[in-house]
């Protein structure tokens, strides 16, 4: 992998309603540099990598990681180890739908109608992109253990019902895993997933995730607050899936340092913040994603990969 370092883009963060999430950097500019970059990423990545997995079987790459909890703490990296590793691309969805007349400019940002989607994971999977999972990222992270040649990660947050209905056809297309990050208010209800519909992604091979009870910003947790928001819907999402919570996206990628420990006690390995800067101490529990807006094209996508990672 060769990742340029990227300029930090500022996050803009607003509620959405009552249960959207968080805003992020607008429009990138395309860039004729990133093109060049990438060009010679695609050659080094051919040149060194004749056993990677296509993106037909991105699926079994990305789920061969074991867990955190074989890797032993002796033999986990330092955080200044952990931080110099060039970053993982991460992208965050919300919404797959087409865009309404009611729809916001600002909310746009959230909402990828359903063309553009298509169209943004199929460039990822024509430009060679292969999904890994968290496993696999941490592994990566605290070990550097090998990935496929131009991994990327796709998260999606909120527990949206086109999430399952439009974005998990477009992903089996091409053989592409996720990560759903379920905020657990919101199970069962109109236009949001069921508890069968979680699981059965769990059971095709995805990671379900932690996003708080009802999307409370952590900065603001007090006393049983960690208890209602982290422990109770954690313990829900293992009983609907059967399997260990172990990651955890904040709401709006806000966080404080006072979560990480309290993330840690109950028992979340990583979390997921925004496009902010990363915790040096505890860089694990900051892992940086950026939205993917509903205004950018497949190539601005592909741009913003390139400069943001």
């Amino acid at each position: 992998m060769n990742f340029p370092k990227y300029p930090v883009l500022a996050a803009a963060l607003a509620t959405l309603g009552a249960l959207s999430a968080c805003n992020d950097a607008k429009n990138a500019t395309a860039s004729e540099t990133a093109a060049v970059v990438n060009k010679a990423q695609d050659a080094a990545d051919s040149a060194s990598t004749a056993a990677t997995p296509t993106a037909g079987n991105a699926s079994a790459a990305s789920t061969s990681a074991g867990s955190p909890a074989t890797i032993p703490a002796g033999q986990r990296a330092d955080a200044a180890t952990i931080t110099a590793r060039p970053q993982v691309p991460i992208l965050c969805y919300h919404q797959i739908r087409d865009w309404r007349a009611k729809d916001s400019k600002g909310a746009k940002d959230y909402i990828v109608p359903v063309a553009q989607f298509r169209a943004q994971i199929k460039m990822l999977a024509d430009s060679g992109y292969h999904t890994i999972l968290p496993d696999q990222l941490y592994a990566y992270l605290t070990t550097g253990a090998a990935l496929p040649s131009k991994p990327i990660m796709l998260t999606f947050d909120d527990t949206d019902l086109d999430q399952f209905t439009e974005a998990r056809p477009t992903l089996d297309k091409y053989g592409f895993k996720a990560v759903y990050f379920i905020m657990t208010v919101s199970l069962g209800r109109p236009n949001y997933m069921s508890k069968a519909q979680v699981k059965q992604l769990s059971d095709e091979g995805n990671v379900i995730g932690s996003h708080t009870w009802d999307h409370h910003n952590v900065k603001k947790y007090e006393g049983k607050d960690w208890v209602t928001q982290i422990e109770e819907p954690t313990k829900k999402l293992e009983e609907i899936t059967g399997k260990k919570i172990n990651y955890f996206a904040y709401p709006f990628g806000l966080w404080r340092p006072e979560s990480i420990p309290e993330l840690k006690k109950r028992g979340m390995d990583a979390a997921f913040i925004l496009a902010e800067k990363r915790d040096q101490q505890d860089p694990l529990y900051t892992i940086r994603r950026i939205i993917a807006s509903g205004y950018w094209s497949p190539r601005t996508l592909h741009n913003s990969i390139v400069q943001s990672f």
